[in-house]
């Protein structure tokens, strides 16, 4: 048996090495190839062309990158027209995928798309994309699911791989003691894990952060930095704020990071689902670039009353939220110190989270494999 598979950045490609090993478990002699990580690579999976080739994000910056796109695309299609896997997986990046998926099931070959786009969130349309594309939708959201039967799309929701990898009781004293963390009052700043996001939201952060030190008597921040790169620019976003000593910054680790607080201050995206799954009141906010935001304003693209993914997800938004003009340092430390302040709120907020794990920890890699193996069938 053969499959192949397409992922894009880090978060796909965790996502198929766990596919590939739940797979491999049944069936030995399976082989797969395609675009993948190193942790597919690890996992056994042959890499044609690394994930990183898809990593391009926003509205306007991929226009580039199109040419390339398209050529890679087009010689996948080819060499699996002339050597069919029995299924081909495309995992996230959608933009990508979902073309690449209709030229192969148009070929015969079988399709599975594995997270869904945000449809519930903005470009709705692209249902109809999936539904000529995808003979099997995975879903990791729960409420997705219903919105594919509603199209007579196949789809099944196999769980958050978050969920299932999340301790279920952090252990805060271990985790500060760990890193070194003595203060009575302990925010985790994640202010993104690319340069452009730490261009937007960095000194806004920070900025913040001056403002809750300069109203609490004992409070430390501990920032994870995603990659070496990134570091400097940080730093100097601390310097001038006057925030070295109050500051210790980390080589990634954002799990233990966020274990170790009682509030975390975070740029909106999977960080926020992951403070929400390890039970910690959670700040958020975003920025984007003028024109790509203008564009998603202008053509009324965005269809949410929230955007941070745990206020989706729960009866009641518990993430207060800040988007691009709003978000505004003074604001921004007023909901980090209302947190701190409320000891009941964060100790509520705490246990909606840890029911929110379970809703979402159902052994993901298994069921998707399951899901995968049905339409083998």
């Amino acid at each position: 048996m053969k499959i192949g598979l397409v992922a894009g950045e880090s978060s796909g490609d965790l996502l198929g090495a766990g596919l590939v090993r739940a797979l491999k478990q049944r069936y030995p002699q399976a082989t797969f190839e395609g675009i993948a990580g190193p942790e597919m690579l690890a996992a056994g999976c042959e890499q044609w062309e690394p994930s990183e080739s898809l990593a391009v994000f926003g509205l306007i910056e991929p226009l580039s990158h199109l040419p390339r796109l398209l050529k890679l695309r087009k010689d996948l299609v080819e060499r699996w027209k002339a050597s069919p896997p029995d299924v081909f997986v495309g995992i996230d990046a959608p933009d990508f995928n979902l073309g690449l998926e209709k030229k192969l099931r148009a070929a015969g070959i079988k399709t599975v798309h594995y997270v869904s786009p945000s449809i519930w969130a903005w470009r709705a349309g692209r249902i109809k994309t999936v539904k000529a594309a995808a003979d099997k939708v995975l879903c990791i959201l729960p409420f997705e699911e219903a919105l594919y039967d509603g199209v007579g799309v196949d789809a099944t929701f196999v769980g958050h791989p978050k969920a299932d990898s999340t301790p279920a009781d952090p252990d805060v004293a271990a985790a500060r003691q760990a890193l070194g963390l003595a203060a009575d009052e302990i925010v985790a700043v994640l202010p993104g894990s690319r340069a452009s996001e730490i261009a937007m939201l960095g000194e806004i952060f920070v900025s913040a952060a001056a403002l809750v030190a300069g109203a609490r008597s004992s409070v430390q921040f501990v920032t994870p930095v995603a990659t070496p790169s990134l570091k400097p620019a940080i730093e100097a976003q601390i310097a001038a704020a006057g925030l070295k000593e109050q500051f210790v910054l980390l080589d990634g680790d954002s799990e233990n990071a966020m274990i170790a607080a009682d509030v975390v201050l975070l740029a909106s995206g999977t960080a926020a689902l992951e403070s929400a799954l390890l039970g910690k009141p959670t700040v958020a906010a975003y920025r984007v670039g003028r024109i790509t935001y203008a564009i998603v304003k202008g053509l009324n693209l965005l269809k949410l009353t929230h955007f941070t993914l745990p206020n989706l997800l729960t009866e009641m938004p518990l993430v207060p939220e800040f988007i691009q003009g709003d978000a505004r340092p003074p604001d921004i430390a007023r909901a980090v110190m209302d947190l701190l302040d409320d000891a009941d709120r964060r100790h509520s907020i705490g246990d909606r989270f840890a029911r929110l794990r379970a809703e979402l920890a159902q052994n993901t890699d298994q069921r998707a494999a399951d899901a995968v193996v049905s339409l083998l069938n």
